[in-house]
């Protein structure tokens, strides 16, 4: 079956990157203050808050239930997100000062405990010939713990460097990522049909609402003046240190899983859903937990996004080239969902 593919083969500079760094150029040139600030930060909220509704009516209740089967799965998922990658974002310490600067080190730390992603996990599972479903369930459990589970992280981990986990930053997160998402399950009979119907609707979104909340972080960073303490080499040493730690997580979550005993389908869903970070959950958080310093925090967690993306465009295409086994899970749907950021 032929699939779009989730980039050119050549992998030239992706359109979304470069809105990226539009934002972030727009937010030096005309940063958000004052009054301005407000609206944007209020209207980053709201698109944040709908696009986890959106993800809420998506999932039916069948893929859930389906997906409860495949515990071992979830839990090694689960395991590398919220363990193997906080582990190694400790050991990345040892890069303070040579290679990391402090601050970036924090943001670094951060992107580490972030959750996994929906969208792309489920996109590159289903070109690579996965377990979709699986995929499907991974990247939705991840992101509802990750609700709770970042910012206990984050409040154990990076210490000072955020502005401590109150009840009242808790809530907000919650406020923002859980309700929504709920109220998508509540709601779904009614809205779910039509979003199906009209997967673009979802990327658009996805898309928006990431490049909002970048603007707001990254206009909070330029009104404090805090862009002075990064530095092109610092940023080169930065993506450096992010190569490392994806083509470790791409090994030990496809290797490991082998080990485990998983077949060739869920090792593919463990491999995307497990090595990956979610942009669209973590800047809220960051937002948050950082406060007028999110622009530095998110920074590793948005360069590893896009060099993640990439990566796993090619290692899809490739696994799809691999022969067939028995699958160990559901196949692969038809027509399964198009590429997203998230």
């Amino acid at each position: 079956m032929n699939r779009r593919p989730l980039l050119p083969s050549r992998l030239p500079v992706d359109g979304y990157v470069l809105a990226l760094l539009g934002t972030v150029g727009l937010a030096a040139l005309l940063p958000a203050s004052g009054t301005a600030a407000r609206i944007a930060e209020a209207t980053a909220t709201g698109a944040v808050a709908l696009l986890f509704f959106l993800y809420g009516a998506r999932l039916s209740t069948r893929e859930a239930l389906d997906g409860l089967r495949h515990w071992r799965l979830h839990l090694t998922v689960l395991g590398c997100t919220f363990l193997v990658f906080p582990l190694l974002g400790l050991a990345a310490r040892g890069l303070v000062p040579g290679i990391l600067t402090p601050q970036l080190y924090g943001g670094f730390l951060f992107l580490c405990l972030v959750p996994s992603t929906i969208q792309s996990s489920i996109a590159f599972t289903s070109i690579a010939r996965g377990n979709v479903p699986a995929a499907i369930c991974a990247g939705s459990f991840s992101s509802l713990a990750g609700i709770v589970l970042t910012p206990l992280l984050a409040a154990a981990l990076l210490g000072g460097r955020t502005g401590g986990l109150s009840a009242d930053a808790l809530l907000r997160i919650v406020l923002q990522l859980l309700v929504p998402f709920l109220a998508g399950q509540l709601l779904r009979p009614w809205v779910g049909g039509f979003l199906v119907r009209r997967k673009k609707v979802l990327g658009y979104v996805d898309r928006g609402s990431i490049l909002l909340v970048v603007y707001t972080a990254f206009s909070q960073g330029m009104v404090a003046g805090i862009w002075h303490l990064v530095t092109p080499g610092r940023l080169a040493l930065l993506l450096a240190a992010e190569a490392v730690l994806l083509a470790l997580m791409l090994a030990l979550t496809w290797y490991g899983a082998g080990r485990l005993g998983f077949g060739r389908a869920d090792r593919i869903a463990i491999q995307f859903a497990g090595s990956k970070k979610s942009l669209a959950a973590g800047l809220p958080m960051a937002s948050v937990l950082f406060g007028a310093h999110a622009s530095l925090a998110v920074l590793p967690l948005m360069l590893f996004h896009q060099m993640q993306l990439m990566v796993c465009a090619v290692l899809a295409r490739r696994r799809a080239r691999d022969p067939e086994e028995p699958a160990a899970g559901p196949a692969a749907p038809a027509g399964a969902p198009a590429a997203l950021p998230g």
